[in-house]
């Protein structure tokens, strides 16, 4: 990293109150050494927690403008971490997708992780981690929206209709 290059921090999480439920995701954008500080959230009728989880990044990812940013995301997911980490999304590429949860976001942040350079970064989930904590409660607070402002998440929809139990 070169002294003017500042990196992108992404802290982001995910909720979901039945798994499947209603759910939200949080996300805290932070460019470093700067005062530069945006959050965002969201909330979906059905859903998952590890959908959200996902889709906190794939968002946040595809809010940043500039190509070739220099980005880390710190989440509480092993799910997102570990699949990036271990190099389970490259294996999941490289047989197109099959036989995996979720396809449709792996496939995104696999898309949006191409423009840039993006490190992940694991923490506990609630362990007072300032940041965590915050998109945690963005996560829970968007998920707590009245029903008809909440999103619909058509790709879990489309295949676990709401009312069924299949997750």
């Amino acid at each position: 990293m070169n002294n003017e290059e500042k990196r992108i921090i992404i802290y982001t999480d995910g909720a979901a109150s039945g798994n499947p439920g209603p759910g939200g995701y949080g996300i805290l954008m932070i460019l470093e050494n700067t005062d530069y500080k945006k959050s965002f959230s969201e909330g979906f009728r059905y859903t998952t927690n590890n959908r959200m989880e996902l889709m906190a990044v794939v968002e946040a990812l595809k809010k940043i403008k500039k190509p070739d940013q220099k980005v880390i995301v710190v989440t509480d997911s092993t799910y997102v971490s570990d699949a990036i980490n271990k190099g389970w999304l490259e294996k999941w590429k490289a047989r197109n997708f099959k036989k995996i949860k979720n396809p449709d976001l792996w496939k995104q942040l696999a898309e949006e992780m191409n423009k840039h350079r993006v490190e992940f970064w694991w923490t506990r989930g609630h362990n007072n981690h300032p940041q965590n904590e915050y998109c945690d409660k963005l996560a829970r607070k968007a998920a707590k929206q009245p029903k008809h402002r909440l999103k619909i998440d058509t790709a879990y929809e489309k295949s676990n209709p709401p009312g069924t139990k299949k997750n």
